[in-house]
């Protein structure tokens, strides 16, 4: 294991932070907020042609570039850093990992290319109007009519739902739980977005009556594959709660320096210090989890559902800890809706929701672990 990063990942990070910088300023972000789509389609598209960052992780055979989750691990840091808004998690971290994971080797040559240029934007409906995150409270069902399958049910809360032109929907058949493509657009699908306190990262309702739907991999084997598509997920979702800590951690840094109060700067009080320290203990740490669950999913290893755990519950306790207490040092201000503090606090907390929180995590740790 080694937790250093090569000298081609720092150039991606430094390519990746250099885009970010010019494409997703504080004024584009709360821009972007306020828009139905949530994304700049520009972007989006330059992302694909220039960067290729789309592609990043996908098999070379199948359009991508043909690296693993470490490199996609530098991006999602950045992105987290960036409050970068754009439908890559949902494309990239859930959507390709079901193909890549659950897929049979023509779904990958029919989905994958797709989704690596950037002409596809998917996601993963993982839950019901219950919010839980295991599969075995699914309760969309899908059946075969013998002229293909439709799917029936509601699936909720599922990030870029609303912008999505292809939906990766897990449902039960006779066989057991399958994974299902179904059109965005399609006859029966409709799609309803909802309010929710992060701006900055959509989602939306789906709700299925005889959807028309096309299976991927072989039905009924699909758990599995959909179970490490989520622990991929979570520790890229770390990554990026990683790169958020990490910049609201130099914001409060940067203002504790400069903020003056009694004649001197705050950053000298004993109080401010031993903030901006457990700050920095957090986010050292979390860098630590992170980085395991990413050498863990690089590897593929044994070692992934405990790492992705670990490291999806500690980073996202880490990212809101830190969101909250750079509030509490920019102090009035950091209330208030100009400054920028409040972004990190809303996406630190829905990111602690988002594919389970730490105690629904903690107790995945405690069954592995057999404790």
């Amino acid at each position: 294991m080694n937790f250093g990063f090569s000298d081609e990942q720092e150039e991606l990070r430094k390519m990746v932070k250099r885009f970010l910088e010019e494409k997703s300023p504080e004024s584009e972000v709360r821009r972007l907020m306020a828009t139905a789509e949530g994304y700049d389609p520009d972007v989006w598209s330059q992302m694909a042609k220039e960067l290729a960052l789309q592609g990043l992780g996908i098999p070379e055979e199948f359009g991508g570039q043909g690296y693993g989750p470490v490199e996609l691990y530098v991006v999602f840091e950045e992105m987290g850093a960036a409050l970068f808004c754009s439908p890559y998690f949902s494309t990239v971290a859930l959507a390709a990992n079901a193909v890549l994971f659950v897929g049979t080797d023509a779904d990958r040559a029919t989905y994958l290319p797709g989704l690596a240029s950037g002409a596809t934007i998917a996601t993963v409906a993982l839950t019901d109007d219950a919010g839980k995150w295991d599969f075995a409270s699914t309760s969309t069902t899908a059946t075969d009519t013998g002229e293909g399958f439709v799917l029936n049910g509601v699936r909720s809360y599922v990030t870029d739902g609303n912008i999505a032109s292809v939906l990766f929907v897990p449902a039960l058949t006779d066989k057991g739980l399958s994974l299902f493509v179904v059109k965005g657009d399609a006859t029966g699908v409709q799609r309803e977005a909802l309010a929710t306190m992060d701006q900055t990262r959509k989602q939306s309702r789906l709700v299925f009556s005889d959807a028309p739907a096309t299976l991927v991999g072989v039905e009924g084997e699909a758990l599995a594959g959909l179970e490490t598509t989520v622990q991929v997920a979570a520790a890229a979702l770390a990554a990026e709660q990683v790169g958020g800590a990490q910049r609201v951690l130099n914001n409060a840094v940067e203002y504790a320096k400069t903020r003056v109060q009694f004649g001197r700067p705050i950053g000298s009080f004993q109080a401010i210090k031993h903030k901006c320290a457990d700050m920095l203990l957090d986010v050292e740490s979390a860098k630590s989890a992170a980085y395991y669950a990413a050498w863990a999913a690089q590897e593929q290893n044994d070692e992934l559902p405990i790492a992705s755990s670990l490291a999806k519950s500690f980073c996202s306790e880490a990212y809101f800890h830190c969101a909250a207490e750079n509030i509490q040092i920019h102090g009035g201000i950091g209330f208030t809706w100009e400054h920028h503090a409040h972004l990190y606090f809303k996406r630190a907390k829905s990111s602690e929701l988002f594919l389970g929180d730490p105690s629904y995590h903690r107790e995945l740790l405690a069954q592995r672990l057999g404790i």
